[in-house]
Formats: C-alpha cells, structure tokens, sequence
C-alpha cells in the first residue's frame, strides 16, 4: 500500500496548474505586536478562496485519471463543496453537493455559482455526510468525502511540503483542526520533512469534536454550539481515517473563545488588510494566545480560508475591538 507521504508528494506534483503553490508572507506588524516571527501561509488566495481545493482536486483528478465517472457526491459545510465544483468544472465532472441547514448563505451560493447542485438537508453536517455517502453508494457515484480519505488529506499535505521548501527553520505551525483532514496532511509532510517544526492543532471552544475524542481515546460524539469558525464545525465521522494521524502527528492542543477567533480575524484585518473567515480566525487566535511561548521564535498561521460573509465580517470586527 502507497504510503501517505508518497502520496503527498504525488499530489504535490499532480495538482497543478489548478491549485497554487500559496505563498509564506512575513508579517512585520504582527511579528512585532507578538514578539515573534510571523509567517502567514496565504491559503485564502486559493482561486476557490480555501485550502480545501487541495484536496478536492486531488481527489477528483485522480478519479478523472481512471476515467468512467461523469459526476461525485460530496458532502460540506462550504468550502469542500466550492472547492469539488471548482475541480468538477475542471475536469469535466458534474458535482451533487449535500449541506448541512446551518451551511452560511454566501457559501451555498458559492457553490451553486461553481455550477454544482446542491442538496440541504435538515440537520448538521454529518447527517448531510452521512446523507451524502448513502446516495453515492446506492447509486454507484463515487463520494469525495471532506477529510476522511487517504486521497484528499494528500491533498491536504501539499501544504506541508510548501511549508518545508518555503521556511526550513520553522518552529512550530498553527493550524485551525476540524475533521482533522488538513492537520493530518500537513502534519504528515512535516514530520517527514521538517521534524523539529511543531503542530500545533487549534479549535473554537464552540467546536471540538476531534479534541475531545483525542483525549477519550476513540471517536466520540460532543455538542456543538454556533461559531464564527463554521468551516471548522460538525462531528467527525464515525470510522475517520483522520482520528489515527491527528494522535500522531499534533504536538500541542489550544482552545479558543469566540472573542479570541474575532480578535484574531481583526489583527489580520489591521495588520494586512486581509478579510478571513473564521476558521483562520482561529488558527490566527491560537498563536495570539500562545505567543508568549513562541517569543523570538519562527512560527506559521494557516490561513485557511476567506469565505466569509461581509455582515459576518463586519460583526466580527466589531467583537474583536471590543
């Protein structure tokens, strides 16, 4: 069986032109505001505007390669969902998404701007998951699944390279964890690559299904309540192939409130003029927390993702100021 690293670097290599190699920004504002050296890894420049194109174009070009499928099901709660329609029209594949009815508006249009059709089903993402892979299976499609899949969390670890070829003394990333696909992709290339770069896993207090079935031992089911970080939200799937990798490769946990993932979104707003979801909110807020641990250190923030409603930003700016 191929290795997930060896298929990491297969997807490095398979994925573009269709999915940029993002670059590593220096960030001189916040380096000096956190007494450390801040790097941005810029994944909200994605022309789906998430990192979550990684995989899915992984995935669906691997699936265009052994021919005979004309269209997949998958399943989000946003940004997977754009980044399959973005792959779909690339490769000439017709994409059925399936959402959760807490999926934000700008990302269900979104998604039906890429040309895909979407489903809503009434519950949380993982009844749309679960929803999603019964359709597949019954009727013979195959299912690009958001993060459990050896495929799109390669996807997902192109990153990992890029972080290793673009800062060779990175001290440690920080990485907003949902179902755990890009932690797990990323985390493997870094440990095979730039062992002595810490993961560093960060979830909004809203949302930490993964962390919790971490410190149980095995994948358990925990409540959810409404974030800012929406990318980020939902159950993992029972049996995900994520929940094994996430033990092996995080180094360090961090929890985050929703005024901290809001005052991380607002220090990049001040700082680079960037608008970012919350999910890189998060991501930006775990260092913001943790900085003092890290001073005079090199450190990167995954920016995840721009997909964020201007009402939402705007409100998140105000929370952040306050």
């Amino acid at each position: 069986m191929t290795s997930l690293i060896d298929r990491i670097h297969d997807a490095h290599r398979g994925i573009r032109p269709h999915v940029r190699v993002t670059p590593l920004e220096h960030s001189a504002a916040l380096s000096a505001a956190l007494g450390c050296e801040v790097l941005l890894k810029c994944d909200h420049l994605q022309p789906s505007g998430a990192f979550k194109l990684r995989g899915a174009t992984n995935k669906v070009r691997l699936l265009a390669h052994e021919g005979g499928h004309p269209e997949v099901v998958t399943a989000s709660t946003g940004n997977h969902g754009r980044a399959v329609a973005y792959a779909g029209r690339q490769f000439g594949i017709k994409v059925t998404v399936y959402v959760g009815n807490t999926t934000p508006p700008v990302k269900a249009d979104a998604i039906r701007a890429e040309g895909a059709t979407l489903v809503t089903i009434d519950g949380e993402s993982l009844e749309a998951e679960l929803e999603a892979r019964r359709v597949a299976q019954e009727n013979g499609i195959p299912y690009v699944a958001p993060y459990n899949d050896f495929d799109t969390i390669a996807g997902q670890g192109t990153m990992g390279i890029e972080l290793a070829e673009q800062a060779q003394d990175l001290d440690a990333v920080f990485i907003c964890v949902g179902g755990g696909g890009l932690i797990s992709g990323v985390g493997t290339a870094l440990k095979a690559l730039s062992p002595r770069t810490q993961v560093v896993g960060v979830w909004p207090e809203a949302s930490t299904c993964m962390l919790d079935s971490l410190h149980a031992g095995k994948i358990i089911a925990t409540p959810e309540y409404p974030t800012l970080s929406d990318g980020s939200t939902g159950a993992v799937e029972p049996g995900s192939v994520t929940f094994p990798i996430c033990q092996q490769v995080i180094d360090t946990t961090l929890t985050v409130t929703e005024h901290e993932i809001a005052r991380g979104m607002r220090a990049v707003a001040d700082a680079e003029h960037w608008m970012i979801e919350g999910a890189a909110g998060v991501a930006m807020a775990g260092l913001m927390q943790a900085a003092e641990a890290y001073r005079g250190k090199k450190v990167a923030v995954v920016l995840c993702g721009r997909n964020v409603g201007l009402e939402t930003f705007l409100d998140a700016m105000k929370l952040g100021a306050s």
